[in-house]
């Protein structure tokens, strides 16, 4: 699968814009702030219906405009498939296909597979579990469409849940007998997310120490382990024997919404003694292998966004980097740098087809060379 060509209207800072695209690599390049990232979060809202940055839609309208539209034309399967995002202020966002507008967001998830890589990703490491479920959800729930259902299920019973225990401040207060109804609702859901969590990790666990192995040149072991409460008891006696702690903190305390990645280097925590090309390579290592079991398990080949992860490595690494891309055969590739000369002598080093392009206030044009 790839993209032939894209139109924004209103999106960010661009008015409107059309490009064509090569099959396989193509290169932004501009100073920072010009509108390279909003490109690629263009693609991201056509293929997961919402922006990277989980912003919301009307924050992604040019200043002074109250529409944007989105319009990207996909090769699928030797199909053409016409793509369209549009939102107005005060209406529904929507999605179309080739001019049929999705009745749910969520039957788009998955048709049109991505993988993106920005610098944003350093949170897996040094932000909160929530981050490091969001990576695991977001392979899954473009492979198994089950698995979005149960994951939306899941999180509404909670929400429920939790506004059920926020109405008492003891446990003398409550029906337990009502609780137990929103318990019984979470088991099913939780025990689908947590077999496919834990399935997808030990799958994704041996492709991710193959590519950091690449990536570092072998320099150290590393590893990630999968923490859920799960992994040890069933959730209805958890849910059980956590109860009356829950209506004390008002907050179920107990569930797959409490999943984590233990990641390690040398058995040791990545976010305590990683070094920043340690920290670059593992992301990398991370999201390659997300990509690798994406594009095993989906019907067309993931499209590949790397915004700015070349940023403070040096020509050689860079220059590994876009070899290893390009000769595993990653589809069609996505990148946005700020070095126009150094992309431009390693992409005509390497034996692919590309194409670059000049990202300066809003505006794109073709880098003819």
């Amino acid at each position: 699968m790839y993209v032939e060509g894209l139109k924004l209207v209103n999106f960010k800072n661009y008015e409107n814009q059309t490009l064509e695209f090569s099959p396989k690599l193509n290169c932004f390049v501009g100073d920072n702030g010009m509108g390279k990232t909003n490109l690629l979060d263009a693609l991201h809202y056509l293929s997961m219906s919402k922006s990277h940055y989980s912003l919301p839609d009307k924050s992604v309208v040019r200043h002074g405009e109250d529409f944007f539209r989105l319009e990207g034309l996909f090769n699928r399967k030797t199909k053409k498939e016409k793509i369209v995002c549009k939102y107005k202020h005060r209406s529904k966002k929507v999605i179309e296909r080739n001019k049929v507008e999705y009745k749910k967001f969520a039957d788009h998830i998955g048709f049109l597979p991505l993988v993106m890589v920005c610098p944003d990703d350093s949170s897996l490491i040094t932000g909160g579990s929530e981050i490091r479920r969001q990576y695991i959800d977001l392979l899954l729930v473009q492979i198994d469409p089950s698995y979005l259902n149960h994951l939306m299920y899941y999180n509404k019973v909670l929400l429920q849940r939790n506004s059920f225990l926020k109405q008492y401040t003891h446990p003398s207060e409550i029906d337990f007998s009502l609780l137990k109804v929103y318990d019984q609702q979470l088991i099913e859901p939780a025990q689908y997310i947590h077999e496919k969590r834990k399935s997808g990790l030990k799958r994704l666990k041996p492709v991710f120490h193959h590519y950091y192995k690449i990536i570092s040149g072998n320099k150290e072991k590393v590893d990630f382990e999968y923490f859920s409460f799960l992994n040890e008891h069933p959730l209805a006696e958890l849910l059980n024997e956590s109860k009356e702690k829950d209506v004390w903190l008002q907050r179920t305390t107990k569930g797959i919404h409490k999943d984590d990645l233990k990641l390690m280097i040398d058995d040791y925590s990545v976010k305590k003694i990683a070094s920043q090309g340690q920290l670059k390579s593992y992301l990398l290592a991370l999201k390659l292998a997300q990509y690798e079991l994406l594009r095993e398990e989906s019907e067309v080949t993931p499209l590949l966004l790397l915004d700015d992860i070349f940023d403070k490595l040096d020509n050689k690494r860079v220059k590994q980097l876009l070899e290893l891309l390009v000769s595993c055969d990653f589809g069609q590739i996505f990148i946005t740098d700020t070095h126009k000369s150094r992309i431009l002598d390693i992409v005509k080093s390497l034996d692919t087809d590309y194409s670059q392009f000049i990202v300066s206030n809003g505006s794109v044009l073709i880098d003819i060379q």
